[in-house]
């Protein structure tokens, strides 16, 4: 009874949890964010997107077989929250603008495995500081831009990242998951 309660409980979970994998043709919409809760704190805060990678490989004993690394950009609904009353369309292309973060990164990370992971040598040698190191650099680039963008209330800031952030997504398409 125990293992199935535990069973039970792993697939609750994994049915509950709704991700939503990063895609050109599909943005966010309120009813995305799910969570009652904000864990930010504050009262200035109106939204928060919870979005980051997920990735497997495939890997082998011999060494000198290649290996195949899938990369996701990925949305958690149960962890994104939204202040009902105070939402609005441009807080929503703010919010997008993290996720579309998110995939910029998971291109940079596609990149650098594409051009220096061949096999599971390669991986075990390389991958884990290519990750830490563009982890790093994804978490700077998104507390950047709140800070820049004032969580969105610089609408000139705001403007000038949309921009970027298109162009950064448009300078990577050939690292796009597909």
């Amino acid at each position: 009874m125990r293992f199935f309660l535990i069973v039970f409980v792993l697939i609750f979970n994994n049915i509950s949890a709704q991700n939503i994998y990063w895609s050109e043709d599909q943005k966010l919409v309120w009813d995305n964010f799910k969570s009652k809760t904000n864990n930010l704190g504050g009262s200035t805060v109106i939204a928060y997107t919870h979005c980051g990678w997920e990735y497997s490989a495939t890997t082998s004993s011999d060494l000198k077989v290649p290996v195949k690394i899938t990369i996701q950009t990925v949305f958690n609904e149960n962890k994104s929250w939204k202040d009902v009353k105070r939402i609005n369309d441009y807080v929503l292309l703010h919010e997008q603008k993290h996720f579309d973060i998110a995939e910029i990164h998971a291109r940079k990370l596609r990149k650098e495995v594409s051009e220096k992971i061949k096999t599971t040598a390669d991986y075990n040698k390389f991958f884990k500081s290519i990750y830490a190191k563009i982890s790093s650099e994804y978490k700077n680039f998104q507390a950047n831009y709140d800070r820049a963008t004032e969580h969105g209330m610089n609408k000139e800031k705001q403007a000038e990242y949309n921009l970027l952030i298109t162009e950064e997504l448009e300078k990577l398409k050939n690292y796009q998951k597909l």
